[in-house]
């Protein structure tokens, strides 16, 4: 088995397990806590404040660890939080749970910053599209089955049953993990801790590739943040379909991300990378633009379809984003590199869902909506006057290694 296949099967075990926790939590707080929505806000920023918290420091662990043992780590530590979780649960302890889908929240960030490093040590520059893709398929798998899934089981078994299955999941993941080889690390000298971070975060605001790419991602993920809160009173009042919508809408969207992390491994070496880097961003706009014309008589496929359109895009952008990353940034930097790129992403999200919330309160949700097609549109407008649009090839981008 090879190295992408043993790394892919451990992204199924975390995804899995991630993807339980996405859902469950919110449904389990208010089900088996009878928590207020004041609460379960709480609980939602626990299992987000990992992205925050951690990325950083794991950056620097994945550059100066071996990578092996990390993939293991970030395992374990996902499994313990999820098992002491499904306890909380048991216990009726709420605090604890919270505690426990954060600690979880850890392992998952940790293996996302050492699978990226992995890849570019087993896959060279013209195949590094089909490795990222390889890994990138079990996140939108999951992302499109465990919600369904989920949804039909969810009031008909224990709570604590799902994080024991998301703990399951984990190990899953642990014994993929024990399957990979041993990885050469390159010997680093000696530095404070925040000069280390300081130089990771001075390459990207320095690169003229990396830089774009970051601000690509905080102004789509702030955009999409605003459009998951205000798509629900927009699904309610302007759109008027039933509530049951939403749920479908993000199947969709995880349904597309299958097709578009699939779709972008068979054309990586057949499409100038920058036309997927345009067409990413600029296809969430199109989607976003669609909302505006739902109305009363709309049917409700047609909010489906801009929701797929809204996963197809993006998720092809994601594996060719990556692999930019991967081939432009010394390896010996690249964990620290992506932990920066990272928390500038995932720091954006609670923002964005802050002002989307607020502007709907305050403007209207139409409004709401105007706004997220703006972020969109921002989102797009960065690559096309970014270098981004004149990558014809990641051989052309790669390092010279002679």
């Amino acid at each position: 088995m090879s190295v992408i296949r043993r790394l892919s099967g451990a992204a199924y075990g975390t995804h899995f397990a991630d993807q339980v926790a996405l859902v469950s939590v919110p449904l389990i707080a208010a089900l088996a806590f009878d928590a207020s929505p004041a609460v379960i806000g709480t609980l939602v920023a626990c299992q987000s404040s990992a992205h925050l918290l951690g990325s950083v420091p794991f950056g620097l662990l994945v550059d100066k660890r071996q990578l092996r043992h990390l993939a293991m780590a970030s395992a374990l530590i996902s499994a313990s939080g999820f098992a002491l979780a499904t306890v909380s649960v048991l216990l009726q302890i709420i605090v604890l749970f919270g505690m426990a889908i954060t600690l979880a929240g850890f392992g998952v960030v940790l293996f996302g910053l050492t699978a990226l490093s992995i890849i570019p040590q087993v896959a060279r520059a013209d195949g590094l599209g089909r490795a990222n893709a390889a890994i990138e398929v079990p996140r939108a798998m999951c992302s499109f089955v465990v919600p369904l899934l989920l949804g039909l089981i969810i009031t008909d078994v224990p709570s604590w049953t799902l994080f024991l299955a998301a703990s399951l999941g984990s190990l899953v993941a642990f014994l993929m993990s024990c399957s990979l080889p041993r990885f050469q690390r390159r010997a680093t000298p000696g530095q404070a801790v925040l000069q280390t971070i300081l130089e990771g975060g001075s390459f990207v605001m320095r690169h003229a590739l990396l830089l774009p790419i970051s601000l690509c991602a905080v102004c789509w993920n702030f955009a999409f943040a605003a459009l998951l809160v205000v798509l629900v009173p927009a699904i309610a009042d302007l759109f008027v379909l039933d509530p049951g919508s939403f749920g479908i809408a993000l199947s969709a969207f995880g349904l597309a991300a299958i097709g578009g992390s699939w779709l972008s491994g068979r054309v990586a070496n057949r499409l100038r990378p920058s036309v997927i880097l345009l067409f990413g961003p600029g296809s969430s706009a199109v989607a976003a633009a669609g909302l505006l014309v739902i109305g009363p008589d709309t049917a409700a496929r047609w909010l489906y379809a801009m929701f797929f359109l809204l996963g197809f895009g993006p998720s092809m952008w994601l594996v060719a984003q990556n692999s930019v990353r991967q081939l432009v940034t010394p390896p010996q930097m690249l964990g620290r590199v992506n932990a920066v790129i990272q928390t500038a992403i995932y720091g954006v999200r609670p923002v964005g869902a802050l002002v989307g919330g607020v502007w709907a309160s305050q403007f209207g949700v139409t409004s709401g909506l105007h706004l997220v097609v703006a972020a969109f549109t921002l989102s797009f407008l960065v690559p096309v006057l970014s270098d981004l649009r004149r990558v014809a090839s990641y051989r052309a981008i790669a390092p010279d290694q002679s």
